[in-house]
């Protein structure tokens, strides 16, 4: 039995998760990244760049970087590309895999691709199961996943499965919203998530439930030690987070 934001489905368990989310990506793909910035204020640049500045300062990634090294990269659950256009941008000799089972979303980031320039050589976008990635074992030197593991139907699995395509020494970043711990900015986060994100999110994008499924899901995923605590149990070392902005978001590291 699934226990946790495993349990929670977006339209209220009528298919499998997968299914529904998948679903549920589909129909807010052409208000998503306005969402975004609407409802971070702007802050998911901010939390993306400290997240990346991490993840490229840890000691394997460093060295590649300086000495000019072939990096392979991997964004699960990649969106609308929003991260992935961000890794190819930092790292100029990387290859950046984006996989998503949105094909509404992923039409979006295609589109986005073709008005790159020398960058779009670099990167590719293809339709995939997160939880049975399509790629070979010790493939990738990063594997990024940023707001999609409390969409997984099987968090665990979905873990192993980027341990399994990452190459030893490789790095793990999570990036996750999470609920803040102290009483004050819980409670603002707590009116702002449930109230307004799902009245605002309603009226943009016309999907009732997607934005009512977000702070649910947000709630009931493992945060922080307990995010930390299965990282370790799909073989990740080194795990290790890092909470901003009250901890209403939470950068995960690990290394293979």
């Amino acid at each position: 039995m699934r226990s946790g934001a495993e349990g929670i489905n977006p339209y209220g368990g009528r298919g499998p998760k997968e299914k529904e989310v998948e679903q549920m990506f589909d129909s807010i793909a052409p208000a998503y990244d306005f969402m975004n910035t609407a409802m971070s204020f702007g802050l998911h640049r901010r939390w993306r760049e400290k997240a990346l500045g991490l993840t490229f300062d840890t000691p394997v990634l460093a060295a590649k970087l300086k000495s000019g090294e072939n990096v392979d990269i991997l964004d699960v659950a990649t969106g609308t590309g929003d991260v992935a256009f961000r890794l190819a941008e930092i790292a100029q000799n990387g290859n950046v895999t984006g996989v998503d089972l949105s094909a509404g979303m992923l039409e979006i980031a295609r589109r986005k691709l073709k008005e790159m320039g020398e960058t779009r050589n670099r990167m590719k976008f293809e339709t995939g199961d997160c939880l049975s990635l399509q790629y070979s074992s010790d493939s990738f030197d990063l594997v990024t996943v940023a707001y999609g593991v409390r969409n997984f139907s099987g968090l665990l699995q979905g873990l192993k499965e980027m341990y399994r395509v990452l190459r030893t020494g490789g790095t793990l970043c999570i990036i996750e919203l999470s609920r803040p711990e102290s009483l004050l900015p819980r409670i603002g986060y707590d009116i702002y998530s449930r109230w307004l994100i799902p009245t605002v999110g309603r009226l943009v994008s016309g999907d009732k439930s997607a934005y009512t499924y977000l702070p649910k899901s947000i709630a009931a995923a493992p945060q922080r030690g307990e995010l930390t605590d299965m990282m370790k149990e799909a073989g990740f070392k080194d795990c290790h987070y890092k909470s901003l902005t009250f901890g209403a978001v939470t950068i995960y590291l690990a290394h293979k």
